[in-house]
């Protein structure tokens, strides 16, 4: 008899959940320090957006709020087709691919979601970006329009998070979530994924 499968499709975060952007910002900005304030000055000005605006828009806004070298959104965009997939993103991607429809939702402008996709590799069903839909996670709209593209109920669609707010956003639209907390960090309300790992590797058993 054939194990059950658990969920119908798996959607994931890109810049976080999937790639290295970390390593990307903290490199542009000269040190990990830099890199982290002009990150989280960005993430505010992001989840504060409403409707969508720019992304290089608000990433140059976070660079001169956060008082980083002048010249690192420029750095980082000159080096975006550099970004790094997490060791094994790859293999698990491949794995979940066989069984399932994969989606991506990412926090960025078409252009460069399609570059940052084309860096992971994998094969992708729906990718929504927040400048598609109008808005920026963790607002419901990108999460909606990938679930319409999929056609599956949230309920059926494990959402695989990167940052702490994608864990609030993808349950309010009522989907399952894996969090890929890679860095450990602290979560932004109370809830709480229904998984959290620091490595990608577990989803090769969750689909069935």
């Amino acid at each position: 008899m054939p194990p059950v499968q658990r969920y119908d499709a798996v959607m994931f975060d890109l810049l976080t959940a999937l790639l290295d952007s970390w390593s990307a910002w903290n490199h542009a900005a000269g040190d990990a320090a830099a890199g982290l304030a002009w990150r989280r000055e960005y993430l505010r000005l992001t989840y504060g957006a409403g409707a969508y605006r720019p992304y290089v828009d608000l990433v140059r806004e976070a660079e001169r709020a956060s008082g980083v070298a002048p010249g690192a959104t420029d750095r980082l965009l000159a080096n975006w087709d550099q970004l790094a997939p997490w060791p094994e993103a790859g293999g698990a991607l491949a794995h979940l691919a066989e069984r399932v429809p994969l989606a991506i939702v990412t926090n960025c402008s078409v252009e460069l979601g399609r570059a940052a996709v084309a860096r992971v590799g994998g094969q992708f069903s729906v990718v929504v970006t927040a400048e598609e839909a109008g808005f920026y996670k963790p607002r419901a709209e990108p999460y909606a329009m990938a679930l319409a593209r999929l056609g599956t109920a949230p309920e059926r669609t494990l959402f695989v998070a990167g940052s702490a707010a994608d864990v609030p956003g993808a349950r309010g639209v009522g989907m399952p979530v894996f969090w890929h907390n890679r860095l450990r960090l602290a979560p932004v309300d109370s809830a709480v994924p229904d998984i959290e790992s620091d490595t990608l590797e577990p989803l090769r058993s969750l689909v069935t």
